[in-house]
């Protein structure tokens, strides 16, 4: 690493381009056929779906957002993440209603929205709590009691009951090492538990159902911690969806989603640390499905769309013509991914592991819609059927045709392969880079008694 305001002189690379080695390197990469030769992709189009009447009245869409901040305490490095989750309830029936009337008073629109957040500040690197000894521990602690804090109704289960519930399902076979390093128990594993309990050494010290997630593991105690938080993010944006779905099934509000579909920022999956609660959560999906189908006579609607990464890239690739003009995926072109293409023409593998397999809780689809924007979207497995990748068939994809007209209506004009829900729930969660920092900053000196 330079000095600052050192640069580098051009002696190094002249010496990296003769190097030999290099050369063999360089030319030794596996080279993808064009896309003209390979691409086997099998598209449909909507034309070919079976057409339904449906369309919602209510969209619920859900974006995370977190910024680290430097925490003044006196300890170089110290940081802070805050990490919002948002929720946003726009009101399509009314949004139809409205466009039959343009133009519209700003003041009627901005009642097509609802949202509300889950706000929480997270410690890192050198930020200690009273009472612990480690800033590993109070990360540990605050994650837990970041679970603890928020339910969608006032008499119902918490988020932290909801996780547990899914943490049921964690295979037993999997053993983690105790969160404390100098545990005196000569196995050093972590016993899974309930709520907040001690270790079962002599020393008693605390443990949390949530160390189960493992962020903690992560954690870099010298430096900023950036990958941990947007694990932790990830984590309550998909495990928050269930928790309002198990809400809705105790209060007996299923029925509510018959005119209901939700939109998630990102795919049907958990990638990291966590990635076991995405098989946890196709299961409770599963279940909650199974009721959802008695009480509303269909399945569950619910999407993930990614704004960006290699399967869009890959979508832009194979809309593109040699000589570089876009338009050869056809509009209404909905692409169904098997395992094999998605190895072959996208993350090259060879393994015999079926793509996601651990990380998913949903299968993606390639989608131009009529408009033409440009969009990868994931539906969510229900079933074993729904998982198996060596085949792609319209009826593994969980209520397709609604999903894609959906789709259609949502197209935002405001910014290029973009979704109105999507725009308004991370204009909740997302924190300004620059003024949201300063903001963030005051606020913790303000808190740490200092000015």
């Amino acid at each position: 690493m330079p000095y600052e305001n050192e640069f580098a002189q051009y002696k190094p690379l002249r010496r990296i381009v003769e190097n030999e080695r290099v050369k063999n390197l360089l030319g030794s990469y596996k080279i993808q056929d064009s896309p003209e030769e390979t691409n086997t992709l099998q598209i449909i189009n909507t034309d070919e779906l079976e057409r339904t009447d449906w369309s919602p009245d209510w969209i619920l869409a859900v974006d995370g957002s977190h910024a680290e901040v430097e925490v003044q305490n006196g300890y170089p490095g110290a940081e802070a993440s805050y990490v919002t989750v948002a929720s946003v309830l726009i009101d399509l029936a009314k949004t139809r209603e409205l466009d039959q009337h343009r133009p519209v008073n700003p003041r009627d629109f901005r009642t097509i929205e609802q949202a509300e957040s889950i706000d929480w500040a997270l410690p890192g690197c050198n930020v200690v709590y009273e009472g612990e000894t480690s800033a590993q521990e109070s990360f540990r602690r605050s994650v837990f009691e970041l679970f603890s804090n928020f339910r969608m109704s006032e008499n119902g289960e918490t988020l932290l009951e909801t996780y547990e519930a899914l943490l049921v399902y964690k295979p037993t076979t999997e053993t983690q090492g105790c969160p404390y390093d100098d545990c005196p128990v000569k196995d050093g594993d972590y016993v899974r538990g309930r709520g907040c309990y001690n270790c079962r050494c002599s020393l008693k010290r605390k443990l949390y159902s949530t160390d189960a997630l493992r962020v903690h593991e992560r954690m870099n105690p010298a430096g900023t911690n950036g990958a941990i938080f947007a694990e932790v993010m990830q984590v309550l944006e998909r495990v928050w969806i269930i928790h309002i779905l198990r809400t809705l099934e105790a209060h007996q509000w299923l029925s509510s989603l018959r005119k209901l579909a939700i939109v998630l920022d990102g795919p049907l999956a958990v990638f990291g640390q966590p990635a076991w609660i995405s098989e946890a959560i196709y299961h409770e999906l599963s279940r909650l499905n199974g009721v959802i189908q008695k009480v509303t006579g269909q399945d569950l609607l619910m999407i993930g769309i990614e704004k960006s990464g290699v399967f869009l890239d890959h979508l832009f690739q194979i809309d593109r013509y040699k000589d570089g003009q876009s338009g050869r995926y056809p509009t209404g072109g909905i692409a169904l991914l098997t395992d094999d293409y998605i190895k072959r023409c996208i993350i090259f593998s060879n393994s015999d592991r079926p793509y996601g397999r651990q990380t998913y809780f949903g299968r993606k689809l390639l989608y131009k819609t009529r408009s033409g924007a440009m969009l990868v979207a994931t539906l969510p497995f229900f079933s074993e059927e729904h998982k198996e990748l060596q085949t792609a068939k319209i009826s593994q994809y969980p209520r397709l045709s609604d999903a894609v007209n959906l789709l259609d209506q949502l197209v935002s004009s405001r910014y290029p392969n973009a979704l109105t829900p999507i725009v308004a729930a991370h204009a909740e969660a997302a924190i300004p880079l620059n003024l949201g920092k300063k903001v963030l900053e005051q606020l913790a000196r303000e808190l740490t008694g200092r000015s």
